[in-house]
């Protein structure tokens, strides 16, 4: 792409979830225009006509900025900024479609937390590949974001990634308001790996919750999940600060810790002993985010040679059946070692 409007104005966001959705009102409630994509033309209906989706969040109202289509053509004409708001697995498949729609000189930001099934691509890697940018062009957005609080206007912050700091200053500006509060960082790597690691730790979490275990079992998963974390990122070059930051810790704790989290919560149905189909049947046919990423992500650590012990008891419970007590006594069990190993 060749430049870019450092003062955004026209935002379109290709997704009508609950993170989408916030995002859209953040976007929204800081003076910018927006137009959202939506699968389903009854939802886009629904955001056009009554600004409010209830079927992803429930009682807030939105912007009168935001408006909506299920055309993909008509949403991305003159955007400035383009915002993938879509699943990580999903994102492919919504990409190859939407590329030759993509305005030539637009922001590409993206919302999505994962490590791609089959590529262990990053997302950024997948965008730059559809879209055929440069992956340096891209702004990742992470951080402690629970899309029900933040769109209820309750003070968050957020880390906006980008190798150009150009571009994440402009999606700064174009995002800050009263309530969300946007920090820019060229570590995009370490970004994105805490991103799509915390869903995977968080899944632990809810499995210790639901084996009725407490504050300390917590802390310790939390800890020792953010350890690995940053092993894997020292492996791809990440800064090491970032896993102390908004976008490592920030977002671990606010995801381990909430019930508003679906890792959580779907780890801790499997706590109490329900499979793996019956607590995606009790999600509504969702299944939580760490459940693939647990798979890809320990394929990549595997492949760089990280020790990611929680990421592969996670696995084994998620896709080889291991009950999350057999799992969780064999981590107590491994060997003795110093803490910073």
């Amino acid at each position: 792409m060749a430049g870019f409007a450092a003062d955004v104005q026209r935002v379109t966001v290709l997704g009508a979830g609950s993170w989408g959705t916030a995002f859209a009102k953040v976007l929204g409630d800081a003076g910018r225009d927006v137009t959202m994509w939506a699968r389903r033309e009854s939802v886009a209906e629904e955001i056009r006509e009554r600004h409010t989706n209830e079927s992803y969040l429930p009682g807030t109202s939105l912007p009168e900025r935001i408006t909506a289509t299920a055309d993909a053509a008509e949403a991305l004409d003159g955007a400035q900024a383009v915002v993938l708001g879509v699943p990580s697995q999903s994102l492919r498949a919504n990409l190859t479609g939407w590329q030759p729609l993509l305005p030539r000189d637009a922001i590409l930001v993206s919302l999505a937390k994962g490590v791609e099934l089959g590529t262990l691509k990053r997302m950024s890697e997948v965008i730059a590949e559809l879209a055929e940018v440069d992956p340096g062009e891209i702004v990742v957005v992470s951080g402690p974001n629970l899309a029900r609080e933040i769109a209820d206007g309750q003070p968050a912050a957020a880390v906006l990634a980008c190798a150009d700091h150009e571009r994440a200053k402009a999606v700064q500006q174009a995002t800050s308001n009263q309530y969300f509060r946007p920090y820019t960082n060229t570590d995009v790597v370490g970004c994105e790996l805490g991103g799509a690691c915390k869903n995977v730790i968080a899944l632990s979490c809810g499995m210790a919750a639901g084996m009725g275990l407490g504050a300390n079992t917590m802390a310790t998963l939390i800890t020792r999940g953010l350890a690995e974390m940053a092993r894997l990122g020292a492996k791809l070059g990440a800064d090491p600060l970032t896993f102390a930051g908004l976008a490592g810790l920030g977002d671990l704790v606010a995801t381990c810790s909430s019930p508003l989290s679906r890792n959580r919560t779907f780890g801790e149905r499997l706590g109490r002993g329900e499979t793996l189909a019956e607590a995606q049947a009790a999600t509504g046919g969702q299944v939580a985010e760490g459940v693939a990423s647990c798979s890809s992500i320990r394929e990549l650590a595997q492949r760089h040679g990280a020790d990611m012990p929680i990421t592969d008891a996670m696995y084994r419970v998620c896709h080889e059946g291991v009950d999350p007590r057999q799992a969780g006594a064999e981590l107590l069990g491994r060997s003795r070692k110093p803490e910073w190993r």
